[in-house]
C-alpha cells in the first residue's frame, strides 16, 4: 500500500514538469506571456479552491495535479516578464525583484497556511488563501500590457557584457 501512495504522490509533480516544459516553450514560441500566466495561475487557484470538495483520494491526486500544472507552468513565464519590458541594469533589478518576491512567497506562504490551519482547525482555509493568491496573480497578469514597448532589444547591438548574455 505504501508503494502505491508513494507512486501517487509523484503524479502531480510529473504532470507539472511536463506542463511546465510545454507551456514555457509555447510561450517562448508565440512571445505571449499574459494569457499563459493568467491561465496557469487560474488553473492553480481553482485547483486549490476545489480541494476541499474532494470526496476521494483519486480526485485529490487529480486536483493536486491540476495545481502542480498551473503553478509549475506559471513560474517560468513569470520570470521571463522583466526581460520583456526592461533591458540592461533595470532588467537585472526587475529580475532581482521578481526573485525576491518569489522567495518571500516561498517563506511566508507555508507559514500563513499553517497559521490559518492552527487557528481554524481546517486545512481548507489556508489552501483557499493560496488559491485566491493564484487567482489574484492571474488577474494581475491580464493587466500587463500586451506587448513590450520600453526596453525592446530588437534591432540593437549589445552595449555591455550583461546585454550580450
Amino acid at each position: 500500500m505504501k508503494s502505491v501512495l508513494a507512486g501517487a504522490s509523484a503524479i502531480p509533480n510529473l504532470a507539472g514538469l511536463i506542463a511546465m516544459i510545454i507551456v514555457s516553450r509555447h510561450s517562448d514560441r508565440t512571445l505571449e506571456r499574459r494569457c499563459h500566466m493568467a491561465v496557469a495561475g487560474a488553473l492553480a487557484g481553482m485547483g486549490l479552491l476545489l480541494l476541499e470538495a474532494s470526496p476521494s483520494p483519486f480526485l485529490s491526486v487529480v486536483l493536486f495535479s491540476i495545481v502542480a500544472i498551473g503553478s509549475y507552468s506559471f513560474l517560468p513565464v513569470f520570470f521571463s516578464v522583466p526581460g520583456e519590458f526592461l533591458s540592461g541594469f533595470p532588467a537585472a533589478a526587475g529580475i532581482a525583484l521578481v526573485t525576491s518576491v518569489a522567495n518571500l512567497g516561498g517563506f511566508v506562504g507555508p507559514y500563513v497556511v499553517g497559521s490559518i490551519q492552527g487557528r481554524t482547525g481546517s486545512l481548507f482555509a489556508g489552501l483557499a488563501v493560496a488559491g485566491l493568491s493564484f487567482l489574484m496573480s492571474a488577474i494581475l497578469a491580464l493587466i500587463l500590457p500586451r506587448t513590450a514597448q520600453l526596453g525592446s532589444n530588437a534591432g540593437r547591438e549589445p552595449s555591455a557584457i550583461g546585454d550580450a548574455i
